[in-house]
């Protein structure tokens, strides 16, 4: 189950809570009865190690200008005609 974090709006203290996604979310502190804010938090991603756009992502030499060699021949074939 997701953990979602939270602000009471009194206090300013911030709390994880365990909720299932289908869950309203809270509206008020679960102890103490103060109301509640849900924080958006950053998604928790990390991409490691040297070169992981280079060698996975990215073609390089002509392989990566492909799209440019067959519009140059085919305005190339059109001029023959």
């Amino acid at each position: 189950m997701p953990v979602y974090v939270y602000r009471n709006l009194s206090t300013g203290e911030t709390f994880e809570f365990e909720q299932r996604i289908t869950e309203p979310a809270l509206s008020t502190h679960p102890e103490t009865g103060d109301p509640v804010k849900r924080l958006v938090q950053p998604v928790g991603i990390a991409f490691k190690g040297s070169g992981f756009y280079v060698t996975d992502s990215r073609r390089t030499g002509q392989e990566g200008k492909g799209g440019a060699k067959e519009s140059s021949a085919d305005s190339k074939g059109d001029k023959g005609n």
